[in-house]
């Protein structure tokens, strides 16, 4: 494989794990960790995220516990649970805060999953736009007669392979989210 398409094919994996990132910070019914990583917290003045003030676990499938290291710390971390966009509402027992994770109700649900949609249509596009500058180079080269007609055609037989995988792991990955929350 030339080195060129070692570092396509690079950027079409760091793409879907950019979405796989992105589909763990969507709630499901379940608790999971990630689900918090996004979360920032106002401490000493500035913003700082929730995982570097505190121990993020989940307990039980609809719990999630934050140890916070500094007990001065608990009420930020209240705060900015709180007025993140996730619905969630915190407790607090010293310096342990308890995120209760709500069951989804249909229409929320429904509106997780246009979400979920739409998310993947956005890593569809980002793949595409890798595969078209990846083929606009393979041009550029067969032009300046660094590489020959023959070559860009396997290169752009090969860059469309590399594509087509990506896309198949976004939309497996959609699907098994998909699938998460339908569970109730």
């Amino acid at each position: 494989m030339p080195v060129q398409l070692s570092k396509f094919k690079d950027q079409c994996v760091k793409a879907v794990e950019h979405f796989k990132k992105e589909l763990g910070r969507v709630r499901s019914g379940r608790a999971s960790t990630s689900l918090l990583e996004g979360v920032m917290v106002d401490y000493y003045g500035s913003q700082v995220p929730l995982i570097q003030v505190g121990l993020i676990n989940a307990p039980e499938a609809r719990l999630l516990t934050i140890q916070v290291y500094d007990g001065s710390a608990v009420e930020a971390v209240e705060k900015a649970i709180q007025k993140s966009e996730l619905g969630l509402n915190p407790s607090r027992e010293g310096n342990l805060v308890r995120v209760v994770i709500p069951a989804l109700n249909e229409e929320r649900r429904k509106e997780l999953i246009k979400t979920l949609h739409r998310m993947t249509e956005e890593a569809r596009v980002s793949l595409r736009n890798h595969r078209r500058d990846q083929i606009d180079e393979l041009k550029k080269q067969e032009k300046s007669k660094e590489i020959s007609s023959d070559e860009l055609h396997r290169g752009q037989d090969e860059v469309q392979k590399i594509t087509d995988k990506a896309t198949a792991d976004v939309e497996a990955l959609l699907h098994a989210k998909e699938k998460e929350m339908m569970e109730v």
